[in-house]
């Protein structure tokens, strides 16, 4: 069985959505389009109420593409003590595995490397059993202990001496730019009005102080309207304060940024049959295989450098302390010379200022920080929809009614019906397609049994399903689905985000971009000079991303991207 969707995010649907924005009275507006937006959209819409979300760039442009692609169950809270965090971890972790998004969220097997005699092999088994007793080893096996010999089998590429044995366990592996932005796509399949592109700029209260009204601005074209609402949801992430500063709100929490740095890797750089997890003294450092490569990281250091772009410069000391740590324990070195792709993204890190905030014990906050405003930030990836359900439940008391409890723990998104079922048919879907079995598991893993409607138009144009120049992974028919179906209106949307060709290719998608500009150009309504703006700004921003990387310091990186500008060129900008 494949699966159609009703609701395509196109220019065509955000063109509507603009007219809704300014002629609806909407039940919930939230604002922000990461992983918390996203939850929190469903959730709402789930609900039978009338939902807008407003995202100012593109769907999880910021922290939520940056993270180190997991859904993990909180094992390290263990060690914090903080059990609810870890069975909540696992619960969300186990539903999005088997029901929500079994076709974005995957197995995954980990060794845990030893590296003391005795105390430590106790210590982790008694944790891991913890771990696995409360929810851990529901539909992947229980942990199991490795001798050194064992682990070298399965990690030969690890130094000898850089263990005495290990555990193995098991997390998960996902796509999260993707994951977030089919949970958008989920809301508004149940009714919810979503739109990228679009700026809060101000906020309308009424005569008691009620915030009643966003003023947004329209990024691609420079027009303004006001979108009505009974509540507001603030799920901004690192600019949290920024919104509720603009609504003149009192939070009662605030929200600085912590810089965490991943660097991408060829599969060859490191001899390795399962991912690992090291405990290191200034952070957790995994490596995760990422298709043909790994993913390695990830650094935590305060940032303070503002925050005019959604994506932090990572610089030549945050690569360096990567490969420096990974080279401890590896027999190959990796240099620089082995990275094809760094990204960094901001943690929001909360400190609360009023015992009115709830779930700072789960490491999010939801709060009421003014009438008809509810402020949500922290929290895991992996928690995103508990997250959305707590500020929903908040909002919800805004309205005055009685509102429906929340029912996205059974509630699939988009390409999870029937996933299952094609998995066990990729032999057949490959001569059907007349794709090769690899390329077919590599969109089930994509798009899950949404593969029919990405590769629909194939059936009359055989050439949807060749490979793109620069990026060969992926197809063109990917590249059509990402603007008729997926919203992306630029081409660091596609290259970035629909696609992960930024961090799978050495050059970060430059060979690719002008092809692709060039073949949606027709869908998107561009001309030559269209194309040539595009082209010019994702090569441009990549080039500043290059030069960033040499850089010593936090402010000089900054300083770099910032004169260079958003890789997601606008009209407005030309």
């Amino acid at each position: 069985m494949t699966t159609t969707s009703i609701n395509s995010f196109n220019p065509e649907y955000f063109e509507k959505t603009w007219n809704d924005y300014s002629t609806e009275d909407y039940d919930i507006v939230i604002i922000g389009g990461g992983s918390v937006g996203a939850g929190a959209a469903l959730d709402a819409a789930t609900r039978g109420l009338k939902t807008a979300v407003l995202e100012s760039q593109d769907f999880a442009a910021g922290t939520s593409s940056r993270s180190s692609k997991m859904f993990h169950g909180g094992l390290r809270y263990l060690a914090m003590f903080d059990f609810r965090l870890v069975a909540e971890s696992l619960k969300e972790r186990e539903l999005n595995m088997s029901t929500l998004a079994p076709h974005l969220v995957k197995p995954l097997k980990f060794i845990f490397p030893l590296t003391h005699r005795g105390w430590e092999r106790v210590m982790m088994f008694g944790g891991f059993t913890l771990y696995d007793l409360m929810g851990g080893a529901k539909s992947v096996p229980m942990q199991k202990h490795l001798t050194r010999k064992g682990v070298l089998k399965v990690t030969p590429g690890l130094k000898e001496d850089a263990v005495v044995g290990g555990v193995r366990y098991y997390d998960t592996l996902v796509d999260d730019a993707r994951h977030t932005m089919t949970v958008l796509r989920t809301a508004a399949e149940y009714g919810a009005s979503v739109r990228t592109g679009t700026e809060v700029i101000g906020f309308e209260k009424d005569g008691r102080g009620r915030i009643t009204a966003a003023k947004v601005r329209d990024l691609e074209t420079g027009r303004e309207t006001t979108v009505k609402g009974k509540a507001f949801i603030n799920a901004t992430g690192v600019w949290n304060d920024k919104i509720q500063d603009m609504a003149g709100a009192e939070g009662k929490f605030t929200v600085h940024a912590s810089k965490g740095v991943h660097i991408v890797v060829p599969k060859d750089a490191l001899d390795a049959e399962a991912a690992l997890c090291f405990v290191t003294e200034k952070s957790v450092l995994f490596v995760i295989p990422w298709g043909e490569y790994w993913i390695i990281g990830t650094t935590d250091t305060d940032w303070e450098k503002g925050l005019s772009l959604p994506d932090p410069a990572p610089t030549k000391a945050d690569i360096d302390y990567i490969l420096d740590e990974v080279n401890q324990r590896v027999r190959d070195k990796i240099t620089r010379d082995d990275i094809v792709g760094v990204y960094s993204g901001l943690r929001p890190l909360l400190s609360g200022k009023s015992d009115s905030t709830t779930n700072l014990s789960r490491n999010h906050a939801v709060a009421r920080v003014a009438p008809g405003m509810v402020s949500v930030a922290g929290g895991k990836y992996t928690t995103y929809r508990v997250i959305g359900k707590d500020a929903v439940d908040l909002a919800a008391k805004e309205l005055g009614t009685k509102v429906s409890e929340s029912v996205t723990e059974r509630t699939p998104i988009l390409g999870a019906d029937g996933y299952h079922a094609l998995a066990n048919q990729i032999p057949a879907l490959a001569r059907r397609y007349n794709l090769s079995e690899d390329r077919i598991e590599h969109l089930l893993g994509r798009y899950g049994s949404l593969i029919g409607e990405v590769l629909a138009p194939a059936a009359d144009d055989a050439t949807l399903l060749e490979s793109v120049p620069g990026a060969e992974s992926y197809i063109w028919a990917e590249v059509r689905y990402a603007v008729t179906h997926e919203g992306a209106l630029h081409i660091d949307d596609i290259v970035s985000r629909r696609l992960r060709v930024a961090i799978e290719f050495a050059d970060r998608g430059v060979a690719a971009a002008q092809p692709i500009a060039e073949f949606v150009a027709p869908l998107l309504g561009w001309e030559q000079a269209d194309i040539e703006r595009e082209v010019s700004h994702f090569t441009k921003h990549t080039e500043a991303e290059l030069a960033a990387e040499a850089a010593l310091t936090d402010r000089e990186a900054n300083d770099i991207l910032e004169r260079a500008g958003s890789a997601r060129a606008t009209k407005e900008e030309a």
